[in-house]
């Protein structure tokens, strides 16, 4: 649902407060990893080159095309947080961070909506093969250890973090992000936390 004052088909605040934070982390790493490029831990996710696509504007296609609920985007940030912890030896940076963004998107939908776009589809969109799609997400399932399940406390509290992003970037009038979950996402999510125990 669009926010107060935003057109439908409007990019939701998430979307970019998201894409700042991963640009920022990127950014940030580059800069800090650089000296160790000889030493940097392969991934299935490390790409040779940066993409001449930003942060942002791959964010914003993927929201263009994919048709996803905003809270996956929530969820998508969590999951790729949950990589992150589970291998310190790799670092978000310009040469993955995109091909995070891909598959941590579409595994939150798949796990989130009742209706979406098939791996295909996902892969035109992300500017991969289909192969490398299918690569891609088993790697990050795995790499999540099959962790899907989100709780409410902690999608909250991931919702705060972002809402304390958008404050820094205009701490004058802080605009309301609007990522919560709806009830019926909340239930969705209980109800396959319930069949996973």
């Amino acid at each position: 649902m669009a926010e107060l004052g935003e057109e439908p088909h409007a990019i939701p605040r998430v979307v970019a407060v998201l894409s700042t934070i991963l640009e920022r982390l990127a950014e940030r790493n580059d800069a800090v990893r650089r000296p160790l490029a000889l030493h940097h831990c392969a991934s299935a996710f490390h790409g040779l080159t940066k993409p001449a696509i930003s942060v942002r504007s791959y964010l914003e296609r993927i929201f263009r095309y994919a048709n996803c609920s905003p809270s996956c985007y929530v969820v998508a940030y969590i999951y790729i947080d949950r990589f992150l912890w589970r291998h310190p030896a790799v670092f978000l940076d310009s040469f993955n961070v995109h091909r995070f963004l891909i598959t941590s998107v579409l595994t939150a939908v798949k796990f989130m909506d009742d209706i979406y776009y098939n791996n295909a589809y996902f892969a035109k969109v992300g500017g991969i093969s289909l192969m490398e799609m299918n690569y891609l997400e088993v790697d990050f399932l795995f790499g999540v250890g099959f962790e899907l399940n989100v709780t409410p406390v902690i999608f909250s509290s991931y919702c705060s973090t972002l809402q304390r992003e958008m404050y820094l970037e205009s701490p004058a009038s802080p605009p309301r992000l609007h990522c919560c979950l709806t009830e019926e996402e909340s239930s969705s999510c209980q109800q396959k936390q319930q069949l996973a125990v």
